[in-house]
């Protein structure tokens, strides 16, 4: 499984768009069976996100199920949909590791490779405060943001920066800390003021989110430009790992760049990050 870096969201129960999500450009898939669906689609959602992901062939985007959940539809979709279709589960409204637990196990009894990995969304207040403990469940390999249900259930403006920041670092710094691949941002209604949503999803990159999921397909290329490294910043950062692995030859912990900047062990941790997600087909222009 490969670092995405845009998530493009597809209602479960919607054969006319499952039938064109693979060509949207994203690298990743979710068939939602949460939000996306009425009430009185659910299990013909399920259904068809089952008998989707049994046919899906490779080469194809990664595929997430956002399954339903807490409630009693959450079994029943982690059973259907779990199969080799499928790169992960995302459960949203997650507040207690017990929880993920609960989940591991219906995915070992499909399988016992851990290969299906589990993506919690971070959407309530209960579950930030054990954010750090969520990173750590087994299965669990990336985190995403819910920014439109914390912000309702801790009744803060959904639109202000400042206030989400805090929230946002918790979970970069939770991923971080279980080594887990950098977050998914949150989604974002917008998909017509795309040159907002490109400094917003900067912002986001700033601090240390990975990708984005998209609710709209014209979001896609935004997130995978802003999440994609520069050639100029690949080319950079080969220029410092060759600087600084041509002075450990020479028994030198650290160099000075052309700049006059000095290069060590933390500075050449972040260019080798970068040239990992563009060996991985994360650089611009890809």
């Amino acid at each position: 499984m490969g670092s995405a870096r845009s998530f493009l969201f597809v209602p479960g129960d919607r054969t006319d768009m499952l039938a064109k999500a693979a060509s949207r450009g994203a690298d990743a898939l979710i068939l939602d069976l949460e939000d996306a669906v009425a009430p009185s689609a659910k299990a013909h959602a399920r259904q068809t996100a089952a008998e989707w992901t049994a046919r899906i062939a490779p080469p194809s985007p990664d595929v997430w199920v956002r399954v339903n959940h807490p409630g009693p539809l959450f079994e029943d979709d982690v059973r259907a949909v779990a199969g080799p279709g499928i790169t992960g589960i995302m459960l949203p409204k997650v507040s207690a590791a017990q929880e993920l637990e609960r989940a591991a196990d219906l995915l070992d009894a499909r399988e016992d490779g851990g290969r299906i990995a589990i993506l919690p969304i971070i959407e309530t207040a209960s579950g930030l405060l054990t954010v750090g403990e969520l990173a750590a469940c087994r299965r669990v390999r990336q985190l995403m943001i819910g920014e439109l249900d914390l912000s309702a259930e801790l009744g803060i403006d959904p639109s202000d920066a400042t206030a989400l920041l805090p929230l946002r670092m918790q979970v970069v710094v939770a991923s971080a800390a279980a080594g887990l691949e950098p977050p998914l941002g949150p989604v974002s209604p917008n998909f017509q003021d795309l040159e907002a949503l490109t400094n917003e999803t900067g912002a986001l990159a700033a601090l240390g989110f990975g990708s984005r999921p998209a609710i709209h397909p014209a979001q896609v290329p935004v997130f995978n430009h802003v999440f994609s490294p520069s050639p100029e910043a690949v080319a950079r950062a080969q220029r410092l790992v060759d600087l600084y692995d041509a002075a450990l030859a020479k028994g030198r912990g650290a160099v000075t760049d052309e700049a006059g900047h000095m290069v060590d062990e933390a500075v050449v941790r972040v260019a080798r990050r970068l040239l990992e997600k563009a060996d991985a087909g994360g650089a611009s222009g890809q």
